[in-house]
Formats: C-alpha cells, structure tokens, sequence
C-alpha cells in the first residue's frame, strides 16, 4: 500500500491538487482512498459530485462511539474512489488536532484499510500548523511520503518550510520523509523562482509545477475534477503527469497506461 500526506497553508489549492491527484490514479487502474484531515471537511467534495459527505467525527458525534460503522464514514467516488473526511470539533469547542487524532483511531479500530484494501492512501491534510493531530499522519505510522503544495506567496512558503521541518524531525525517529514540493502557480511575480529558492533551502526537490488555468474552476462549478470533467484538457495531462511522478517518489511504476494523456 502507497500512503501518502500531502500538506500545505489553507486555501492554497492543497485540496484541489489532492482530488485531481486522485482521480489521476484512479484511471491508472489504482484503487485509492483519500482521507480529508481539513475542519472544513470538503476535501473530497469533487470526489463525490459537488456533495460533502459525512465527516467521521460528525457520525461519531450523531450515533456515539459504537454506533458507527464504516459505511457511515467511507463513501464510494469517482471512479471507485474510497472518500473520508475527518471533520472536526463543534465551532468553540475542541480541538481540531486532537479531531483528527479521533477519526483515525476509529478508522483503525473498524479495520478499514483491511477490508477496503486500497492501493493508494492520500491524506489531505491542513499544515498552517503542524502539531498534534496535524501532525498525526507524520509520526502515527500512517504515511511513508510527505508532499508540499505551495505558491509563491511569502506566508505559503512560510508554511512549507515549517511543513518540511516538521517532517525532517519526525523522520529521525523512522517516520514519514518528504517526498518534494509541489508549485500551485498563483502568478505571483517571478514565482517559480522564488520557490525553487525555498526548496533549495528546504533541501527538497520541486516535483511538479502546475499552472494557473481557468479548467480548475470549470469543473469545479461542475462539482468535478479536471480528471473527470474535461479530462481531454492539458489540465488533466498535467495532473496525469503528477500522478506518475508521485508513483516515482514513492518507488513504483504506473500499472497501466491512461487512454493517451502523456
């Protein structure tokens, strides 16, 4: 099994890179499960046609501890793919750390990589702050391979490097390493440069650049990925191409090839 957490400072398109990702992976003929770790719990809204599923915590919270099942927290997407959202405290009260902490234990406790068996774990996971249940997929074991989305933004790039510090520490004890940075172009002047430099500081490799384009939010208003809505645009090749390379990263080759993006 490929488990991997993908992190980045909210809003910067971390979700939307995800989806796409997965989605990607999919065609390629992988069974994946993506797992939101975001208190907004929309990670997988794309997934599932523009509908927000039940969050873990929300199930949890509605049935008590026991009476949740895994067909109350995992529901099936696009192309088969296996969609979760942690969710998150009640608005004042709680901590979202300690949420996600909640929702994983219960996944575990369920069995639920046992019985879907997916070939590909991806967790989409807010990094504004990296500690606690932020920091769960990290240091609990759950996945090997770290991936930043940034822009070029000054407090983007703040995050990233506090993400890969994080993870750097974490991977001295045998936990998860970063497997590179991923640029979401926001057209910020001389952007590509800027984040080649913090990767360079960072001592991590940029892996994917992907542009700014107006087919995001097409499909989007759609309730879709690029994948599954224009999935003959250069968007879709661009985020077929991330998906190979985070096989690569990860020590694996595509299994099969997807109609003829690349």
């Amino acid at each position: 099994m490929i488990k991997i957490a993908i992190y980045g400072k909210g809003g910067i398109g971390k979700s939307t890179t995800t989806s796409n990702l997965s989605a990607a992976l999919s065609t390629f003929g992988y069974k994946v499960m993506q797992i939101g770790c975001d208190p907004k719990s929309d990670s997988t809204k794309c997934l599932m046609g523009g509908v927000k599923i039940p969050t873990v915590l929300g199930q949890i919270r509605e049935k008590g501890p026991q009476g949740v099942t895994l067909e109350d927290l995992v529901y099936t997407g696009y192309h088969g793919i296996l969609c979760v959202e942690a969710g998150g405290p009640t608005p004042g009260i709680g901590c979202a750390g300690r949420g996600i902490i909640t929702a994983f234990e219960k996944l575990e406790e369920l069995g639920a990589f046992e019985r879907f068996q997916p070939d590909i774990v991806l967790y989409d996971v807010l990094g504004d702050v990296v500690c606690g249940g932020f920091a769960m997929p990290i240091r609990g074991g759950f996945a090997e391979r770290v991936l930043i989305v940034t822009s070029g933004e000054m407090m983007a790039l703040y995050a990233a490097s506090n993400i890969a510090s994080a993870v750097h520490n974490f991977g001295k004890r045998g936990y998860a390493k970063v497997g590179g940075i991923i640029l979401n172009c926001r057209n910020v002047e001389n952007e590509k440069q800027l984040v080649e430099k913090a990767a360079q500081e960072i001592g991590e490799p940029v892996i994917s650049i992907i542009p700014r384009d107006k087919a995001v939010q097409i499909a989007e208003a759609q309730g879709k990925t690029v994948v599954e809505a224009l999935p003959e645009s250069s968007m879709a090749k661009v985020y077929a191409s991330l998906a190979d390379k985070v096989l690569e990263v990860s020590g694996h080759e595509r299994m099969l090839c997807a109609k003829e993006w690349l």
